[in-house]
């Protein structure tokens, strides 16, 4: 059983960033409009006036940070953040989800509908300067990560209960042909959420509704799970000084009064020593 890493309840944690020049975890509450961390055993937020949902890092004190209308540039020294691109500004209707920098310095991106609208939200990348969408359709974007030799991404449309694999060039990790179902969950009755890929290529991916964690490795095959004290588990991070600690975000939206009266943990961040051996984060070239 994992231990709590942070007390706090997020409506609906996501995008646990470990910050490799800081040592420090950085993570956000969709729903609470905030971004969260901790320095050293202080707790730390920054309020936004919209749904904000992952992050990359830029530099010591710079994150990209991914809100329903935007990417922007965000200081974790002033706490001012200026316009990259717009991400869907047009669009009442979506908001961003899922997120993380590529081994080029690229950043993909999904959004969803607020409401989970079926097929309105997409995934992107955004390389040298230019935001491009590269799936349509999608109803909840997630699951994005990247294995350690370069050679696919891995995203989840959580609501077809599949996790899919797309090859990627090796010079500008742009996607190529079609994407493959890596993982298909259905049988299972398991929800993939968000994921990270550790540095041995196996896929670690938070599943909503099983309280867990779950690795599998790079054929799809069930390695083990990480029992999380929390009925949705939304993503998971690799982090710690050697990148060993496994933290997972949680969610409370939609729970019950008496699920969250008998387990007051939902919602918190959690984190599972010695569970694996992560890879760095990369970093986001601007």
């Amino acid at each position: 059983m994992s231990v709590t890493f942070d007390d706090r309840p997020c409506i609906l944690g996501e995008g646990p960033l470990w910050h490799p020049e800081r040592k420090q975890l950085f993570w956000f509450d969709i729903l609470g409009k905030r971004l969260l961390t901790r320095e050293d055993e202080a707790q730390k937020s920054w309020d936004f006036d919209e749904y904000v949902s992952a992050a990359g890092w830029v530099d010591r004190d710079t994150l990209l940070m991914a809100s329903e209308s935007g990417l922007w540039r965000f200081s974790l020294a002033t706490g001012e953040k200026s316009l990259v691109v717009p991400l869907e500004a047009e669009n009442p209707v979506t908001r961003s989800n899922d997120g993380r920098a590529d081994p080029w310095g690229g950043f993909w991106i999904g959004t969803m509908g607020k409401s989970a609208e079926p097929g309105a939200g997409s995934i992107y990348r955004f390389y040298k300067g230019e935001l491009r969408r590269l799936a349509p359709g999608i109803t909840i974007s997630n699951a994005i990560c990247f294995t350690p030799d370069r050679s696919c991404a891995y995203f989840a449309d959580t609501a077809t209960r599949q996790v899919m694999r797309w090859d990627l060039n090796s010079e500008t990790g742009w996607p190529e042909g079609e994407p493959s179902v890596f993982l298909d969950l259905n049988e299972d009755g398991l929800n993939p959420d968000g994921a990270v890929v550790d540095s041995a290529g196996n896929v670690w991916i938070a599943q909503w509704g099983a309280s867990r964690v779950a690795a599998y490795d790079p054929t799809g095959k069930f390695l083990r799970a990480v029992t999380i004290d929390a009925a949705q588990t939304s993503c998971p991070a690799f982090g710690g000084d050697d990148l060993t600690t496994l933290f997972c975000t949680t969610a409370r939206e939609g729970l019950s009064t008496e699920t969250l009266e008998t387990q007051s943990t939902n919602g918190m961040t959690f984190a599972e020593p010695n569970a694996g051996q992560g890879q760095p984060e990369h970093r986001v070239l601007l």
